[in-house]
Protein backbone atom coordinates (compact mmCIF):
# COMPACT_ATOMS: atom_id res chain seq x y z
CA UNK A 1 0.00 0.00 0.00
CA UNK A 2 1.13 3.55 -0.65
CA UNK A 3 2.31 5.43 2.43
CA UNK A 4 2.32 9.16 3.11
CA UNK A 5 4.26 11.04 5.79
CA UNK A 6 2.84 14.36 6.96
CA UNK A 7 5.96 16.02 8.33
CA UNK A 8 5.92 19.16 10.45
CA UNK A 9 9.06 21.07 9.48
CA UNK A 10 8.86 23.95 11.94
CA UNK A 11 8.39 27.67 11.48
CA UNK A 12 11.14 28.59 9.05
CA UNK A 13 14.52 27.66 10.55
CA UNK A 14 15.91 24.30 9.33
CA UNK A 15 17.30 23.81 12.83
CA UNK A 16 13.70 23.37 14.02
CA UNK A 17 13.43 20.05 12.14
CA UNK A 18 13.27 17.18 14.65
CA UNK A 19 15.19 13.89 14.55
CA UNK A 20 11.89 12.10 13.92
CA UNK A 21 11.23 14.36 10.93
CA UNK A 22 14.72 13.66 9.56
CA UNK A 23 14.02 9.92 9.67
CA UNK A 24 10.75 10.43 7.77
CA UNK A 25 12.46 12.67 5.21
CA UNK A 26 14.98 9.93 4.49
CA UNK A 27 12.16 7.40 4.08
CA UNK A 28 10.43 9.46 1.37
CA UNK A 29 10.67 9.00 -2.38
CA UNK A 30 8.29 11.74 -3.57
CA UNK A 31 7.56 15.09 -1.91
CA UNK A 32 4.32 16.81 -2.87
CA UNK A 33 4.47 20.60 -2.56
CA UNK A 34 1.50 22.95 -2.68
CA UNK A 35 1.31 26.34 -1.04
CA UNK A 36 -1.48 28.81 -0.47
CA UNK A 37 0.61 31.96 -0.59
CA UNK A 38 -1.35 35.09 -1.47
CA UNK A 39 1.03 35.69 -4.33
CA UNK A 40 3.27 33.40 -6.34
CA UNK A 41 6.33 34.77 -4.51
CA UNK A 42 5.10 33.25 -1.26
CA UNK A 43 4.68 29.83 -2.84
CA UNK A 44 8.14 30.05 -4.38
CA UNK A 45 9.75 31.03 -1.07
CA UNK A 46 8.03 28.31 0.95
CA UNK A 47 8.76 25.58 -1.60
CA UNK A 48 12.40 26.75 -1.64
CA UNK A 49 12.66 26.29 2.13
CA UNK A 50 11.19 22.80 1.82
CA UNK A 51 13.80 21.91 -0.81
CA UNK A 52 16.57 23.39 1.36
CA UNK A 53 15.49 21.20 4.27
CA UNK A 54 15.53 18.11 2.06
CA UNK A 55 18.96 18.96 0.67
CA UNK A 56 20.30 19.41 4.17
CA UNK A 57 18.88 16.35 5.88
CA UNK A 58 18.40 13.63 3.25
CA UNK A 59 21.49 11.44 3.03
CA UNK A 60 20.91 9.73 -0.32
CA UNK A 61 19.85 11.31 -3.64
CA UNK A 62 16.99 9.92 -5.64
CA UNK A 63 13.98 11.65 -4.12
CA UNK A 64 11.99 14.11 -6.18
CA UNK A 65 9.57 17.01 -5.76
CA UNK A 66 6.18 17.19 -7.42
CA UNK A 67 4.80 20.75 -7.33
CA UNK A 68 1.02 21.01 -7.45
CA UNK A 69 -0.87 24.05 -8.67
CA UNK A 70 -3.05 25.36 -5.87
CA UNK A 71 -6.66 25.95 -6.96
CA UNK A 72 -7.97 29.48 -6.45
CA UNK A 73 -10.18 30.14 -3.44
CA UNK A 74 -13.34 32.18 -3.85
CA UNK A 75 -13.86 35.30 -1.77
CA UNK A 76 -15.55 34.60 1.58
CA UNK A 77 -18.31 36.60 3.21
CA UNK A 78 -20.01 35.87 6.50
CA UNK A 79 -19.21 32.85 8.70
CA UNK A 80 -21.51 30.31 6.94
CA UNK A 81 -20.29 31.51 3.56
CA UNK A 82 -16.69 31.33 4.70
CA UNK A 83 -17.03 27.71 5.79
CA UNK A 84 -18.57 26.71 2.47
CA UNK A 85 -15.83 28.48 0.52
CA UNK A 86 -13.17 26.64 2.52
CA UNK A 87 -14.99 23.30 2.11
CA UNK A 88 -15.15 23.78 -1.67
CA UNK A 89 -11.48 24.75 -1.79
CA UNK A 90 -10.46 21.70 0.25
CA UNK A 91 -12.49 19.42 -2.01
CA UNK A 92 -10.71 20.76 -5.09
CA UNK A 93 -7.34 20.37 -3.38
CA UNK A 94 -8.24 16.78 -2.47
CA UNK A 95 -9.03 16.03 -6.10
CA UNK A 96 -5.63 17.38 -7.20
CA UNK A 97 -3.78 15.53 -4.43
CA UNK A 98 -5.54 12.24 -5.17
CA UNK A 99 -4.62 12.44 -8.85
CA UNK A 100 -0.98 13.27 -8.01
CA UNK A 101 -0.62 10.45 -5.47
CA UNK A 102 -2.12 7.94 -7.88
CA UNK A 103 0.01 9.15 -10.81
CA UNK A 104 3.35 9.95 -9.14
CA UNK A 105 3.56 7.29 -6.44
CA UNK A 106 3.89 3.56 -7.12
CA UNK A 107 1.65 1.00 -5.38
CA UNK A 108 4.24 0.57 -2.61
CA UNK A 109 5.72 4.06 -2.79
CA UNK A 110 6.34 6.50 0.03
CA UNK A 111 5.37 10.14 -0.37
CA UNK A 112 5.29 13.13 1.95
CA UNK A 113 3.71 16.50 2.50
CA UNK A 114 5.90 18.96 4.43
CA UNK A 115 3.67 21.03 6.70
CA UNK A 116 4.81 24.49 7.79
CA UNK A 117 4.96 24.57 11.59
CA UNK A 118 2.89 21.71 13.00
CA UNK A 119 0.27 19.79 10.99
CA UNK A 120 -2.28 20.09 13.81
CA UNK A 121 -2.39 23.89 14.04
CA UNK A 122 -4.36 25.88 11.45
CA UNK A 123 -3.11 23.65 8.65
CA UNK A 124 -5.44 21.91 6.21
CA UNK A 125 -3.23 18.94 5.27
CA UNK A 126 -4.83 16.37 7.56
CA UNK A 127 -8.40 17.34 6.67
CA UNK A 128 -7.63 17.16 2.97
CA UNK A 129 -5.87 13.80 3.26
CA UNK A 130 -9.00 12.37 4.86
CA UNK A 131 -10.87 13.43 1.73
CA UNK A 132 -8.12 12.05 -0.54
CA UNK A 133 -8.64 8.68 1.13
CA UNK A 134 -12.08 8.52 -0.49
CA UNK A 135 -10.38 8.34 -3.91
CA UNK A 136 -7.01 6.62 -3.42
CA UNK A 137 -6.00 3.88 -0.99
CA UNK A 138 -3.02 4.77 1.20
CA UNK A 139 -1.86 4.89 4.81
CA UNK A 140 -0.29 7.87 6.52
CA UNK A 141 1.39 9.03 9.70
CA UNK A 142 1.98 12.46 11.24
CA UNK A 143 5.27 13.84 12.57
CA UNK A 144 4.78 16.90 14.82
CA UNK A 145 6.74 20.11 14.26
CA UNK A 146 7.79 23.27 16.09
CA UNK A 147 4.96 25.79 15.89
CA UNK A 148 5.07 29.53 15.26
CA UNK A 149 3.59 29.91 18.74
CA UNK A 150 6.56 28.17 20.32
CA UNK A 151 8.99 30.31 18.34
CA UNK A 152 7.09 33.51 19.19
CA UNK A 153 7.22 32.92 22.94
CA UNK A 154 10.85 31.79 22.77
CA UNK A 155 11.91 34.89 20.87
CA UNK A 156 10.11 37.18 23.33
CA UNK A 157 11.27 35.04 26.30
CA UNK A 158 7.81 34.81 27.82
CA UNK A 159 5.53 32.01 29.04
CA UNK A 160 2.45 31.41 26.95
CA UNK A 161 0.02 31.60 29.87
CA UNK A 162 -0.42 33.46 33.13
CA UNK A 163 -0.12 31.30 36.26
CA UNK A 164 -2.99 28.81 36.36
CA UNK A 165 -4.79 30.51 33.46
CA UNK A 166 -5.88 29.17 30.05
CA UNK A 167 -4.82 30.42 26.63
CA UNK A 168 -7.10 30.69 23.62
CA UNK A 169 -5.72 30.01 20.13
CA UNK A 170 -7.88 31.87 17.65
CA UNK A 171 -8.03 33.87 14.44
CA UNK A 172 -8.35 37.53 13.60
CA UNK A 173 -11.93 36.95 12.45
CA UNK A 174 -12.86 35.39 15.80
CA UNK A 175 -11.09 38.11 17.77
CA UNK A 176 -13.09 40.79 15.98
CA UNK A 177 -16.36 38.97 16.58
CA UNK A 178 -15.86 37.92 20.22
CA UNK A 179 -13.23 40.23 21.69
CA UNK A 180 -10.47 39.32 24.15
CA UNK A 181 -10.68 37.77 27.60
CA UNK A 182 -7.46 36.75 29.33
CA UNK A 183 -4.72 35.57 26.95
CA UNK A 184 -5.08 34.66 23.30
CA UNK A 185 -2.76 33.67 20.47
CA UNK A 186 -4.02 35.10 17.18
CA UNK A 187 -3.18 33.57 13.81
CA UNK A 188 -4.43 34.15 10.26
CA UNK A 189 -5.07 37.85 10.83
CA UNK A 190 -4.62 40.00 7.74
CA UNK A 191 -6.54 42.90 9.32
CA UNK A 192 -4.46 43.60 12.45
CA UNK A 193 -7.53 42.92 14.58
CA UNK A 194 -5.62 43.72 17.78
CA UNK A 195 -6.41 47.36 17.00
CA UNK A 196 -9.89 46.75 18.41
CA UNK A 197 -8.47 45.81 21.83
CA UNK A 198 -8.14 48.34 24.67
CA UNK A 199 -4.88 50.34 24.40
CA UNK A 200 -3.50 48.83 27.63
CA UNK A 201 -3.67 45.29 26.17
CA UNK A 202 -0.23 43.67 26.04
CA UNK A 203 0.91 42.34 22.66
CA UNK A 204 3.87 40.23 21.58
CA UNK A 205 3.99 40.12 17.77
CA UNK A 206 6.24 38.29 15.31
CA UNK A 207 6.42 37.79 11.55
CA UNK A 208 8.56 35.50 9.36
CA UNK A 209 9.46 33.69 12.57
CA UNK A 210 12.55 31.52 12.29
CA UNK A 211 13.72 33.15 9.06
CA UNK A 212 16.38 35.79 8.34
CA UNK A 213 13.53 38.29 7.77
CA UNK A 214 12.08 37.83 11.27
CA UNK A 215 10.31 40.86 12.80
CA UNK A 216 9.46 41.24 16.51
CA UNK A 217 7.49 43.85 18.47
CA UNK A 218 6.41 43.87 22.13
CA UNK A 219 4.52 46.43 24.22
CA UNK A 220 0.93 47.57 24.58
CA UNK A 221 -1.54 48.01 21.75
CA UNK A 222 -1.65 51.72 22.52
CA UNK A 223 2.14 52.09 22.44
CA UNK A 224 3.12 49.99 19.43
CA UNK A 225 -0.08 49.03 17.61
CA UNK A 226 0.41 51.60 14.87
CA UNK A 227 4.08 50.59 14.51
CA UNK A 228 3.07 46.96 13.96
CA UNK A 229 0.48 47.92 11.35
CA UNK A 230 3.06 50.00 9.45
CA UNK A 231 5.81 47.37 9.71
CA UNK A 232 3.46 44.62 8.59
CA UNK A 233 2.28 46.59 5.54
CA UNK A 234 5.83 47.49 4.52
CA UNK A 235 7.08 43.91 4.92
CA UNK A 236 4.18 42.44 2.97
CA UNK A 237 4.78 44.88 0.13
CA UNK A 238 8.50 44.12 0.09
CA UNK A 239 8.22 40.32 0.21
CA UNK A 240 4.88 39.84 -1.50
CA UNK A 241 3.57 37.78 1.44
CA UNK A 242 3.63 37.65 5.23
CA UNK A 243 2.93 35.14 7.97
CA UNK A 244 2.59 36.64 11.44
CA UNK A 245 1.42 35.50 14.86
CA UNK A 246 0.86 37.36 18.09
CA UNK A 247 -0.02 36.85 21.73
CA UNK A 248 -2.45 39.20 23.46
CA UNK A 249 -2.94 39.52 27.21
CA UNK A 250 -5.69 41.68 28.66
CA UNK A 251 -4.82 44.13 31.41
CA UNK A 252 -7.62 42.83 33.71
Amino acid sequence: MRRIHVIGIGAGDPDFVTAQAVSALNDTQVFFAMDKGPRRGAADDLVAVRKLICDRFIAQPGYRFVELVDPPRAAAGDAPGYRQVVADWHAERARIWAAAIETELGPDGVGAFLAWGDPSLYDSTLRILEMVGEHVEFDYDVIPGITAIQVLTARHRIPLNDVGEPVLITTGRQLREHGLTGSAVVMLDADCSFQQCPPQTRIWWGAYLGTPDELLYAGTVGEIGDDIVAARAEARTRHGWIMDTYLLRSAD
